[in-house]
């Protein structure tokens, strides 16, 4: 397991949006995307902070889904 990239809250939108997710709403500083998948919808609270801090971003990967070597340095 590698050592998170520090990431932003739009950097962080980014990987998602190249994985299937898409931005449904924003309100304020916090972007809401979404993933349809079949039978289920995934919802994940992206702060658009610049840098997003350790916890959040890893926060944000396991309400993803996605692999967390995707947020990590390569």
């Amino acid at each position: 397991m590698g050592k998170l990239r520090v990431l932003s809250g739009a950097e962080a939108c980014k990987i998602l949006e190249g994985r299937g997710f898409i931005a449904v709403r924003q309100r304020g500083s916090h972007r809401i995307m979404q993933l349809q998948t079949e039978g289920t919808t995934i919802t994940v609270p992206v702060p658009l902070h610049n840098p997003l801090m350790r916890g959040t971003l890893q926060s944000i990967i396991r309400q993803s889904g996605l692999d967390r070597s995707l947020f990590e340095y390569e």
